[in-house]
């Protein structure tokens, strides 16, 4: 057990989770086995990671480079505590407080909203920090 546990503690983690920045967006697709596909708008850049089994995840960088949003789809739910980096505990202690255990999800904290629903073989998500969206990016933009 205690091996396991260092060989945790020293593997290499993503960091281009919320919050984080884009510069590691690499790191996430080679996790992932993806291929990468990068498309920059005016407002923000949205990096789209698709995995061999059809999951998608698309990563929301603004022009300061801080990934802002997260956004998935697949068969499974992608590893939400690398999504969501720093700000998965949050969510976590949201969802432990939950009074239902049922789909769809929403946890709206002050400076973290995460939705997810779905049903078996097709879940979806969306995950932003209100206080880092770039000017004239609204909510409705992450999907």
């Amino acid at each position: 057990m205690g091996v396991a546990l260092l060989a945790f503690c020293i593997a290499p983690r993503a960091t281009a989770a919320l919050g984080g920045t884009e510069a590691t967006v690499q790191v996430d697709q080679t996790r992932m086995h993806a291929t990468l596909r990068t498309t920059v708008t005016p407002r923000f850049t949205v990096h789209e990671l698709e995995s061999p089994a059809r999951a998608t995840v698309r990563e929301y960088a603004a022009p300061s480079g801080i990934v802002f949003g997260v956004a998935w789809q697949g068969r499974a739910h992608p590893d939400l505590r690398q999504l969501l980096g720093p700000y998965f505990p949050q969510y976590a202690d949201a969802l432990a407080k939950r009074r239902t255990r049922r789909s769809p999800v929403t946890v709206t904290l002050p400076g973290l909203v995460v939705r997810v629903g779905g049903h078996m073989r097709a879940f979806t998500g969306k995950a932003w920090l209100p206080a880092e969206l770039p000017a004239g990016v609204v909510p409705g933009d992450i999907r």
